[in-house]
């Protein structure tokens, strides 16, 4: 059967990939459980820490690295260890953060959502590698990036001094919610195009008395 603890966060695979959000989402409960001075060094957490710390850190380990670290019983020394194992990541996934941040364009994708998306995992790939992006640093990668058919909108944009990306992207998000609705409208009715004939409630009634005498003449 398998593991039905759940899990807080997504267990570290043996492949090392999900390294950096592990340690992230890792020192960020255990502090929330006290325990955080555990993975500290020249610490002086008590036994009973260290066995909490240990439970929890195995939880969060995939089978394979379990086994591998089965003798271990020393939070700060398995925390160590896998440090020294996979911290090359960060030499391996920040170029290609970086790679893919010089190429990125609001104009090559279909809606505000997805770039958006693609923004912020981008951006935190290359935080949890020690390379800060800043409020100017996505503003100014959207504005830059623009489709040449938007000039003008993105010139409206820029003079609205925004200084933070989110507040560019809720307005930009409204702007394509109302353009996706003006091209519903029109699409049901081009311009130019007769509306339907209205249908006149009277024209459908059927006189019930005038009907009857007819059948009987």
């Amino acid at each position: 059967m398998g593991n039905l603890v759940k899990l807080d966060f997504v267990a570290l695979d043996i492949t090392g990939n999900s390294y950096l959000t592990w340690v992230l989402d890792t020192k960020i409960h255990l502090e929330a459980g006290n325990l955080r001075d555990t993975i500290r060094e020249e610490n002086s957490s008590s036994s009973q820490d260290w066995v909490k710390a240990m439970i929890f850190n195995r939880r969060h380990l995939d089978e394979g690295l379990k086994n591998e670290y089965l003798t271990v019983e020393d939070p700060l020394a398995i925390w160590k260890t896998l440090t020294n194992k996979y911290n090359h990541q960060t030499t391996v996934i920040l170029p290609r953060a970086h790679s893919e941040w010089t190429h990125l364009r609001i104009q090559d994708f279909k809606s505000v959502g997805k770039y958006n998306s693609v923004l912020f995992r981008i951006t935190s790939q290359m935080k949890l590698c020690g390379d800060t992006i800043t409020e100017e640093d996505m503003l100014e990668k959207t504005f830059s990036t623009f489709h040449t058919s938007n000039v003008l909108l993105q010139q409206q944009y820029r003079t609205r001094s925004f200084t933070e990306y989110n507040q560019l992207i809720s307005v930009h998000l409204v702007v394509e919610q109302n353009n996706e609705l003006l091209m519903k409208n029109h699409q049901s009715r081009p311009t130019g195009s007769a509306p339907f004939p209205e249908v006149s409630v009277a024209s459908l009634e059927v006189n019930p008395t005038s009907s009857s005498g007819d059948n009987h003449k």
